[in-house]
């Protein structure tokens, strides 16, 4: 967490990405860390759990489709009301079905130091 309070400049980048999740779609927070090229599944959680309230965080889910811990019964309630397809059962996010292929060429590609690549790349 940056020391003001405010989102590191990672988690900047996780809400932005999070912001434009279409209804209906979902990515895996592994799916987000890949886009981002940067951090990890657990650093986008964190960004999610410290500051995603503005943006929509049901939409982002476990690697089996299953919602934020905690937070299940919130997240399938708009995840359904948004119509994203879920796995028989209802509790899980079908994400073969509902993954995001993700916008291209969007700011959180942009490497901090104004580099052309993606972070790792």
């Amino acid at each position: 967490m940056a020391r003001d309070g405010m989102p590191t400049p990672f988690a900047e980048r996780v809400l932005d990405l999070v912001a434009q999740i279409p209804p209906g779609q979902a990515l895996a927070y592994g799916d987000v860390a890949a886009l981002l090229a940067g951090g990890g599944p657990r650093q986008v959680g964190r960004a999610l759990a410290l500051w995603g309230g503005g943006v929509p965080w049901w939409r982002v889910v476990r690697a089996d489709g299953s919602p934020a811990p905690g937070y299940e019964a919130e997240a399938l309630r708009r995840l359904l009301a948004e119509g994203t397809p879920l796995r028989a059962g209802g509790g899980r996010v079908d994400l073969p079905a509902a993954r995001w292929s993700g916008p291209v060429g969007g700011p959180w590609w942009d490497h901090p130091e104004g580099s052309d690549e993606p972070e790792g790349g």
